[in-house]
């Protein structure tokens, strides 16, 4: 990582032409832990525990004053050594090393402590998982939800018109792929914008539809993110990135649509700083982690 430039590159690609954005949560002086929520995140099995932890360095970058991983208990110690600063929580577990059905216990009481909940980084697919998504965790638990990866997967087994009712205010971030698979067909990138607005207003959802331009909507209000963002994002992770970075930013008591709106640019332009220091081709998700305290820094002074 670059040193010195850093802070004046986010300036001379930003400018002082930032659109609109949500501020960030003040720090008073007698500030703790606790002042700034417990973001929880529930993902990971074996051979994707990378995502998971991704998610859960990047709600720590988000200013969360506690994060915790709800993993599978075969992939805990892999998941506690990427980093420290964030606690972990084993969940059973099936044949696979997926999260278990038999978990669903544990999950809600566990999760009654956080203040914002993100799922589905490195969960697995199983019909066991899609039943516990989409029948207890998407209705059940009482705080905002992102959702992403396979808790998308899991929903798209059900027609949109038969998700239930959430307990409180849910985030999905689907890519174009995942988006086919919650409507059950392919739309032009007009097309998906429009349906996106259309099914967020129908289900009282907020959704976050990944693209080169990310729409954010909560069917009343729409915003395009076109101001940070590049093709070397087009990688395995950054989608975990940005579920652990807005369910951080929900955590600190940001509406939901704010944490959407603020976690996609922040996104972008970690990923805009990361791209002027290694390039496109060679960018990696680990590398936004890297970079967004300057982008949250920028943010901050804006």
């Amino acid at each position: 990582m670059k040193s010195t430039p850093v802070f004046l590159l986010v300036t001379s690609m930003i400018g002082d032409n930032d659109i609109n954005l949500p501020d960030l949560l003040a720090r008073p002086a007698d500030s703790h832990k606790g002042t700034f929520g417990t973001a929880m995140l529930i993902g990971g099995s074996r051979g994707m525990t990378g995502a998971i932890a991704l998610a859960g360095m990047s709600a720590l970058r988000s200013g969360a004053g506690r994060v915790r991983l709800l993993t599978a208990d075969v992939c805990l110690e892999t998941v506690a050594q990427f980093e420290p600063s964030y606690m972990t929580s084993p969940l059973a577990a099936d044949d696979e090393g997926r999260i278990a059905a038999t978990a669903e216990e544990s999950i809600l009481e566990t999760t009654k402590a956080a203040t914002a909940v993100g799922l589905g980084p490195g969960l697995g697919r199983s019909d066991q998982l899609s039943h516990l998504v989409t029948t207890v965790l998407y209705e059940s638990i009482e705080h905002p939800m992102v959702i992403d990866a396979d808790g998308l997967f899991a929903l798209g087994q059900i027609t949109n018109e038969h998700l239930p009712i959430p307990a409180a205010a849910r985030i999905l971030t689907p890519h174009p792929g995942e988006f086919a698979r919650l409507i059950g067909e392919n739309l032009s990138f007009e097309e998906r914008q429009q349906r996106a607005i259309q099914l967020a207003a129908d289900l009282g959802i907020i959704i976050v539809l990944k693209s080169h331009h990310t729409l954010i909507t909560d069917g009343e209000a729409s915003f395009l993110n076109k101001t940070t963002g590049n093709p070397g994002m087009a990688t395995g992770g950054t989608g975990d990135v940005l579920t652990g970075l807005i369910t951080g930013l929900l955590a600190q008591d940001m509406t939901p649509i704010d944490a959407a709106r603020l976690g996609v640019y922040l996104h972008g332009l970690a990923g805009d700083l990361a791209a002027a220091d290694t390039g496109q081709v060679a960018l990696l998700a680990s590398d936004l982690i890297d970079f967004l305290p300057y982008a949250v820094r920028h943010a901050e002074q804006s």
